[in-house]
């Protein structure tokens, strides 16, 4: 057959993922990240969850949704965001963290790029540390990240968050964002990170342009190469807008359809806020995709010839 999901490259090996103590086993079925912003100023929901009953309500209401991991940030990291204070940082995402942890057995996952909240994060029960710097911005979160056993999440951005959008530039993007990430799980393992504590993300709409986005997504097969869960994340990207016109929140449509793709291209986890969707989409790309493997002859033979009327 001549299909995507027909491609070995493209097939999803189980692997562990070691998240502070817990091995998760990865690639059976594709997991569900569900985002929460406890932020005033997220591109896609800023201002929605900045409550705090409100943030832990938002995020049980993920974990009733199906949601796998529930992804918390304090800061935004959209297109020319301002940094945030420590301090703030901490104020916004320590007592949901404390909330939920005494409340699901779900895993909880800190988006941020600084040790010390990470580290109060993981103490209030968080499992997995989502770094959109891959633990290059603080050098203490490497230490924080092996001393602690969290779970790794090392995201491929080129610049920061403030300048990542003004015009940026590859020779291979493709090949760049797989070196980058193999480059950076060479280094971390050297640093005392267990291997098995690691995924990658290759950082849709992180410092790429529509075709950058389009490429990576083409050729994630290519990051499979890494022996690491790889997570994407398109959920009502700016790209989308790009090819359809709508805005962040009239994108559910687009961000599904490229999830999709996603999956059949090889990716283990996807980042969403449409969490209930998104589970639907993964539970039957999932299944047609086993299916196909496994019938894919009958299913070639199926159409091989025109159909009778009778």
């Amino acid at each position: 057959m001549n299909d995507i999901t027909d491609d070995p490259s493209t097939r999803r090996k189980p692997l562990v993922w070691r998240c502070k103590g817990q091995d998760i086993l990865v690639g059976e079925r594709t997991l569900i990240m569900g985002i929460l912003n406890a932020t005033p100023d997220s591109f896609s929901d800023g201002g929605r969850f900045f409550d705090r009953s409100q943030a832990i309500e938002h995020a049980l209401e993920l974990v009733r949704q199906g949601a796998d991991i529930v992804d918390i940030g304090g800061e935004s990291s959209r297109p020319g965001a301002d940094a945030v204070s420590l301090e703030e940082e901490l104020r916004r995402v320590i007592p949901v963290i404390e909330e939920l942890s005494g409340r699901t057995d779900r895993l909880i996952s800190i988006d941020t790029t600084k040790a010390h909240v990470a580290r109060r994060a993981l103490e209030a029960g968080a499992h997995i540390v989502n770094d959109i710097s891959a633990l290059t911005v603080d050098p203490l979160m490497a230490e924080a990240a092996a001393e602690t056993g969290a779970g790794v999440i090392l995201m491929h951005m080129k610049g920061t968050p403030r300048t990542m959008q003004a015009q940026p530039t590859y020779e291979d993007v493709a090949g760049e964002v797989h070196a980058y990430l193999q480059e950076r799980l060479e280094i971390l393992t050297k640093a005392g990170l267990s291997l098995e504590c690691l995924a990658v993300d290759p950082g849709i709409g992180f410092g790429k342009t529509l075709e950058h986005n389009l490429t990576l997504l083409a050729h994630l097969p290519g990051l499979k190469s890494l022996g690491r869960p790889v997570l994407v994340g398109v959920s009502r990207k700016s790209f989308l807008g790009r090819m359809t016109g709508r805005e962040p929140g009239d994108r559910l449509a687009a961000s599904l359809g490229a999830a999709a793709y996603a999956v059949l291209r090889g990716a283990d986890i996807l980042r969403v806020h449409d969490v209930k969707e998104s589970c639907d989409l993964a539970r039957v790309v999932d299944i047609l995709s086993s299916e196909e493997r496994r019938h894919g002859a009958l299913v070639e033979n199926s159409f091989a010839g025109p159909v009778g009327i009778s």
